[in-house]
Formats: C-alpha cells, structure tokens, sequence
C-alpha cells in the first residue's frame, strides 16, 4: 500500500481528494493536516510514502513544511498542490525538492497518476506547467516582478498578503522579527512596493493570490 497524507486546510477539500484515494486499491490516506505544522508531526509519526502538500496553508505554510519534511525524510515524496499555477511558484515548488506539483483543478486521473509516478522516483509536472518553467529558465519573466525573489522572501511575501504580522510570521518560521523585517524590507526593493497593502495589489495583479483568499 501507498501510505498517503493530505495536508489541506479545508475540510472540504480534504474530503474531496480522500474520496479520489479511497477509489485506488493501492493507496491508503493514514491522515490528514489543516496546517505545515500539522503536517510535519504526521510525517515524523507515520513515515508516509507521499504527501499532498497545498502550497498556501495557515500557519507555517507548505513550502516550509515542504522543506521541514524532506530533511527529517528523504523517502517521503511530496507532491505540492496550489489554485494557481503562474510562474514562480511550480519553479520554486520543485526547487525546494518536491516531487510534484499538480493544480488544483486537475482530474482525478491526474492526481492519480502523479502519485505513482513520484513513488516510482520520477517527479511530475503538467506539461503546460512544465513547458512554462522551461521557457522561464531560456527566458526569464520579466513582467512577473515576484519570479526574481528567493523561496523565503516568497514565503514571506504570502504571508504578509495574508494580513500576517511580522512577530507571528517569525514565530512559524522559527526566526526573529528582525530577520524578518530584513527579509521584507529586501523584498520590497526588490519589487518597487513600500507597504503591504501595495504587495498585495501586486501579488493580486500577478495572479500569486486572488481575492478569495484575502
């Protein structure tokens, strides 16, 4: 059996992937997360083969759950999920070592079909998904001022879109305010913005978050 998590912070989502599993003789889903912190405890307790990792979580948030996961576990594959598949987050997804990323209006074909592949040892992509970081590599976005950021300064940017505070930011991921505020001041240079609310504008002009999740 495939041991599987799903990390997903809505209820109604998690069912709906769980119903998808359930369907597959070969996977058996041992727990679910509704946080990255969630998600990581699981994966020290059970050892999954894959998890189904959403990408924009509360707390500390799937890419560094992501990270957390594959330095305690190098056979566990994590297969990141997102509503939104603009470069440069499937790049950033798999540079930090997960084995897959899927939208989250695939098929259920699909989703099956990317967890064997990853058990097998072979990261999946959609093609479309896969054609457009190849061509980001020979030609970077320069419209998409977010694709030059590194992965913290991403995960940071995420959070603050979110209304986060800088001390709570901190606190998920296990670093001081200060270091923080560098990290965001550095960013905020970087893409021309001087306050939150301009980020999130941003980040919303760019289709990194829509306005559901605000």
């Amino acid at each position: 059996m495939i041991k599987i998590i799903l990390a997903d912070d809505h209820e109604l989502v998690r069912t709906g992937i769980r119903r998808i599993l359930d369907d597959e003789k070969d996977f058996s889903v041992i727990a679910e997360a509704k946080t990255g912190e969630d998600a990581v405890v699981l994966c020290r307790r059970n050892a999954p083969d894959v998890v189904l990792m959403d990408v924009n979580m509360p707390g500390m948030g799937g890419l560094e759950a992501t990270k957390k996961i594959l330095r305690m576990s190098e056979n566990t594959r994590v297969i990141c999920l997102s509503m939104h598949k603009e470069h440069p987050i499937p790049a950033q997804v798999m540079q930090i070592g997960a084995f897959g990323f899927l939208t989250k209006d695939a098929e259920p074909d699909e989703m099956i079909r990317a967890i064997y592949k990853v058990v097998a040892g072979q990261k999946y992509l959609a093609p479309e998904i896969a054609q457009s970081i190849a061509i980001s590599k020979l030609a970077p976005d320069t419209n998409n001022p977010f694709a030059i950021l590194s992965d913290r300064e991403l995960s940071i940017a995420l959070r603050l879109t979110r209304g986060k505070r800088v001390p709570e930011i901190a606190s998920e991921l296990c670093i001081n305010a200060k270091t923080v505020n560098t990290y965001r001041y550095r960013m905020f240079e970087k893409l021309g913005v001087t306050t939150d609310v301009e980020l999130t504008h941003l980040a919303l002009r760019h289709k990194l978050i829509d306005s559901h999740s605000l």
